[in-house]
């Protein structure tokens, strides 16, 4: 306890940065990864190559050598990011690739039929997309989607190889002071298990709810 004591406000801090990487890296994705799903599925022959390949560089490729090329190898090409704008920047690209085959599955579950009564009825493109397919395709993909948060939730702890003051960050620091490495990595493994429980309980919610309203 007493160990829980001493590191309680850095775990604190930790704590919150370890949110705030996870949720702005979530939203940034979720956009992301819809307008990657928009160029796949009704883009022109290059859009869809890139978005293809983007997916497939990202999906095939660790996050940790992602998260070390955007902090370590972008200023090689004279782009230069703090610590945290980098993490949030790797994890938005690592997790919108995995969003938009989510949302690219949950547009191919909407049947044609659909579509083509939105059109009949005069509605545009996006239209029929905001009014027809998105409440269809938002209860298919829910499951999918949360899994991801919460697994993107975990992935901020690679944050702490670049310098990224978070949970995992703030274990190691305790660890190195008090050389009690594993008192500290069990409490904030603990930590991110008890975060992840609350958003696994949300999703879960969630999904009842889409559940009744169809």
């Amino acid at each position: 306890m007493d160990l829980v004591a001493r590191a309680l406000p850095l775990l604190l801090q930790g704590l919150v940065m370890t949110l705030f990487l996870g949720v702005v890296s979530f939203v940034l994705a979720l956009v992301l990864g819809f307008l990657i799903t928009l160029a796949r599925l009704f883009g022109g022959p290059i859009l869809r190559a890139v978005s293809v390949v983007y997916i497939s560089v990202i999906r095939g490729t660790p996050i940790l050598v992602q998260i070390l090329i955007v902090y370590f190898g972008l200023p090689q090409v004279g782009i230069r990011l703090e610590a945290v704008p980098s993490a949030i920047l790797a994890l938005t690209l690592h997790a919108a690739a995995y969003l938009a085959e989510d949302f690219r599955a949950g547009f191919l579950a909407v049947q044609k039929g659909q579509w083509e009564a939105g059109y009949t009825v005069g509605m545009t493109f996006f239209q029929a997309v905001r009014r027809i397919v998105m409440p269809q395709a938002v209860r298919i993909i829910t499951p999918s989607v949360g899994s991801r948060f919460i697994s993107l939730m975990k992935d901020t702890s690679l944050a702490s190889v670049v310098t990224v003051v978070e949970l995992t960050r703030v274990a190691e620091s305790v660890g190195s002071a008090t050389f009690r490495y594993m008192e500290m990595f069990i409490i904030v493994a603990f930590v991110y298990w008890g975060v992840n429980s609350v958003l696994s309980l949300g999703q879960a919610r969630l999904e009842q709810r889409l559940e009744r309203a169809y």
